[in-house]
């Protein structure tokens, strides 16, 4: 994306589109996610109450091209509506147009330190107040520091880059944009408050995305679960996005 791209949109000029090197460096990043995804599933599976009754390698293949075309998908959706909603993204400057990268990022690094350590605070919080109780969750009673450890590269991995491609480089640019062509047409760009709309809808999208996950992990979706999933993520996603 271009390093000037709310100038441009200013004076009428098109904003960056698709390309097939803009959209294959943000597909080759989110990728590393779904291979840490691949990897960990078997894992996944052995902690399963019950194990599915198909082949592992026919579940990991099925989950790197499932997850491999919505991720295309959203970097494509994001490619096109992104910059043309005020959205950036330092990597593709840095690919554009030769961007130094670290300059932006140690300008953002104050404000990214305090969110992360607010929303990292709020969960905490959260899980004091709403998480279910050991006896509920059937998975949780199992976790060791050596699990927590093994999933870290599935964290970063996917859920620091896969995720936040698919929830807020695709889904919360398509909200932003819907909204801004409905509710806030006749500006040149959506405001504040449709961006703040955005963030939200996508937040919780992303909260509700847990859901299938959680579902296995606790044997089901008690009201006291789907609570705590949903709003331990939403709190994150507030921060992202």
């Amino acid at each position: 994306m271009d390093a000037h791209a709310d100038d441009r949109n200013a004076t009428g000029t098109a904003p960056p589109g698709i390309t097939v090197r803009r959209f294959g460096v943000l597909f080759a990043v989110g990728f590393l996610g779904i291979v840490a995804l691949a990897a960990t599933t078997p894992a996944q599976l052995e902690a399963l109450p019950e194990t599915p009754d198909v082949p592992v390698a026919v579940l990991v293949v099925a989950t790197i091209v499932q997850s491999s075309i919505l991720l295309a998908i959203a970097v494509l959706i994001g490619c096109y509506l992104a910059p043309r909603v005020g959205l950036r993204s330092h990597l593709l400057e840095r690919v554009s147009d030769g961007t130094p990268i670290v300059p932006k990022l140690r300008s953002e690094l104050p404000a990214a330190a305090a969110l992360g350590a607010a929303a990292g605070l709020a969960i905490v919080l959260a899980e004091a107040v709403l998480a279910p109780t050991q006896a509920g969750a059937a998975g949780s009673a199992d976790a060791t520091v050596g699990a927590v450890l093994s999933s870290v590269p599935l964290r970063f991995l996917y859920g620091g880059l896969t995720e936040e491609l698919l929830l807020r480089w695709g889904f919360m640019s398509v909200i932003a944009f819907a909204l801004w062509k409905t509710v806030g047409r006749g500006t040149d760009r959506p405001s504040p408050r449709l961006m703040g709309t955005a963030v939200v809808v996508a937040a919780v999208a992303f909260g509700i995305g847990h859901l299938p996950t959680a579902a296995s992990l606790y044997g089901g979706l008690s009201a006291d679960v789907v609570v705590w999933i949903v709003a331990g993520n939403t709190i994150g996603g507030l921060a992202f996005g």
